[in-house]
């Protein structure tokens, strides 16, 4: 525990890649292997099942401090972090206990099923045992959420260079199904087990945002566009007459998706095709507002089938025959792919994504220009000759999305963030008009400078109205262009909206808060995308 209580304070401490590489180097280097794999499977967002109601814990830190609740709330809304906070107010421990981190995460695993009296026992005895940062460890593997800035692509990067393994297996390897208390740190990193499930899927290939004109990616021969959908990226496996859907959120959805099935049968055993699940009715992409209605779903009912049929549209074939194809080109690996396809029976269902066909660049940003007609995001750029590679590399594939629409809000509320960003207001609420009165309308976090969210944090301290919990209502006067990438109607929501990938475009500091748009405004824009 106290080793895996240092690398988490380097990471957090750094924002620097080779910084936060280095730190894990280390830690691979000198952990026990026991404890290695558990560390991936955190790093990677396979989170445990969580042995300890969150408001139970936080009711024993309250006992156990001694403070009351409203200054344990303020102390949270301080600090921004409920396992940070618990850390800090609990009265210095009697004792110091280390075990490896493998154990006290089987501990904790033990728990499940136990009474709230032996939970309470257990928790209390924990951190009667350990320092303040080794207790925030502790926290964390409670709730199993470590926000350390460490991607995947990070953490596969410091494991090849560990372990001078191919960084591009090692990402195959620790993808999918395994349990970090059945399988070796080396068996991990060397795949021993990646053979023995049929249902293993294949790392992603991902794309950049366009940095350039188009023009200045050279010949147009040399590339192939297709649409950019806006649906779950997915990987569709058939080996051994069984068939597997994997989310590149690497969740096996299969049940989620039965229209798909029948490639059960249709499909060659030795096939995994790459491509986007849709919702697709009498031929047409849906938005991605219908496609959410099917998303999650443990059952699925007649309405929802009928409402959000799904589809499949295929945008590469990484294994035939059984064999990894991802290093050839992608030139033959889309002959391939319209070879498999085109020999389904089922015609509508599993369906080539279509390549636009171009002659020159202008005339591919004017085709660009009609995405949003058929509910797509924009454009892909694929190179030919490329191999699909793991992960994002530069120069092999690009997408160019359309703009995003935009609008004008005022911000009514704002609330500390976490980490890093725990002693600043960077979470924030904004409204738009609705007759005299002001409605929420998105809430956002990403889009300032360092320095802007300086000035947001020195306003809302001066201009706060009332403060419900961590929250602060503020006076309505800063206005933010907001950017989204779709509207949808929302039952869920006080305006009857939602907006898709809200984010912060840009302070209006030229505008005043009754220049913002109306709740009008963007019914009329939703009337429009229909």
């Amino acid at each position: 525990m106290k080793r895996f209580s240092q690398l988490i304070q380097e990471l957090e401490l750094s924002n620097k890649t080779n910084d936060k590489i280095a730190a894990l180097v280390s830690y691979f280097n000198e952990a026990d292997d026991r404890d290695k794999p558990y560390v991936i499977a955190m790093f990677t967002g396979k989170k445990p099942k969580r042995p300890v109601n969150t408001s139970l814990i936080k009711q024993w830190a309250i006992e156990l401090s001694g403070i009351p609740e409203w200054l344990f709330a303020e102390s949270y809304s301080s600090v921004g972090d409920l396992s940070e906070t618990i850390a800090l107010v609990l009265p210095p421990a009697e004792r110091n206990i280390d075990k490896p981190l493998h154990q006290w995460i089987n501990e904790l695993a033990q728990l499940n099923g136990k009474d709230d009296e032996a939970k309470k026992e257990y928790i209390l005895d924990t951190w009667n045992s350990l320092n303040t940062q080794e207790r925030f460890i502790f926290n964390k593997l409670i709730s199993g959420n470590f926000r350390i800035g460490v991607s995947n692509k990070m953490l596969v990067n410091a494991i090849a260079k560990q372990s001078d393994e191919d960084s591009s297996k090692i990402m195959h390897s620790i993808m999918g199904k395994w349990q970090p208390d059945e399988i070796t740190y080396l068996g991990l990193i060397e795949g021993a087990h990646v053979n023995t499930d049929n249902s293993w899927p294949y790392p992603f290939c991902l794309a950049y945002a366009l940095e350039t004109e188009p023009e200045n990616l050279g010949d147009t021969t040399e590339w192939q566009a297709e649409w950019k959908w806006d649906g779950i990226r997915g990987q569709i496996v058939k080996r051994n007459d069984e068939l597997f859907i994997w989310s590149r959120g690497e969740e096996l959805v299969t049940d989620q998706f039965p229209e798909l099935h029948f490639l059960k049968d249709e499909l060659p055993n030795g096939v995994v095709l790459d491509g986007e699940i849709l919702s697709i009715k009498d031929g047409k992409v849906q938005s991605f507002s219908t496609l959410q209605q099917r998303l999650n779903r443990k059952t699925i009912n007649k309405s929802q089938l009928n409402d959000a049929p799904i589809g499949f549209f295929t945008y590469d074939i990484l294994e035939f025959n059984g064999e990894d194809i991802r290093q050839e080109p992608l030139e033959k690996r889309r002959s391939t792919l319209e070879n498999v396809i085109g020999g389904l029976v089922t015609k509508n269902i599993a369906l080539l994504s279509p390549v636009i066909n171009f002659k020159s660049w202008e005339q591919l940003a004017t085709i660009r220009e009609t995405a949003r007609e058929i509910n797509s995001e924009g454009i892909m750029l694929k190179k030919l000759s490329s191999t699909f590679h793991t992960g994002r590399k530069r120069g092999d594939w690009w997408k160019w999305k359309i703009n995003p629409f935009t609008v004008d809000t005022v911000m009514i509320y704002a609330q500390k963030g976490s980490g890093r960003r725990a002693n600043f207001f960077t979470d924030y609420t904004f409204a738009v008009r609705d007759g005299n009165k002001l409605i929420t309308i998105a809430k956002a976090y990403s889009g300032l400078t360092d320095k802007e969210i300086k000035e947001v944090n020195s306003f809302v301290n001066k201009n706060a109205i009332e403060k419900f919990g961590p929250v602060r209502t503020v006076k309505p006067e800063l206005v933010f262009e907001i950017a989204f990438e779709g509207i949808a109607e929302s039952k869920r929501h006080k305006a009857g909206l939602a907006l898709r990938f809200p984010r912060i475009a840009r302070w209006r500091k030229d505008k005043k808060a009754d220049e913002i748009n109306t709740l009008d405004d963007l019914r009329q824009l939703l009337a429009s995308t229909l």
